[in-house]
């Protein structure tokens, strides 16, 4: 339920345009929740979810990943 709430909130923030779609908080909070309900499918298998749960953390890290270049580059300007 955890991962469930987290994946939620991060969604109703963005759409609440409290936080932005290239944030570290919002693809943070999809990580996170996407792995906690990967766990979960441990006890109660899905392969559906399992595969999209698998693409939201490839999602997310991507953003995190484009996180870190445009800091990088923020950095290296300044």
């Amino acid at each position: 339920m955890t991962g469930t709430a987290l994946v939620v909130i991060a969604y109703l923030l963005l759409q609440l345009e409290r936080i932005a779609a290239t944030s570290l908080t919002y693809n943070t909070l999809n990580l996170i929740g996407a792995i906690l309900l990967l766990i979960s499918l441990c006890v109660n298998f899905n392969l559906a979810s399992f595969v999209i749960e698998l693409f939201w953390i490839a999602a997310s890290l991507i953003g995190l990943y484009k996180y870190v270049q445009r800091r990088q580059q923020t950095n290296q300007a300044s």
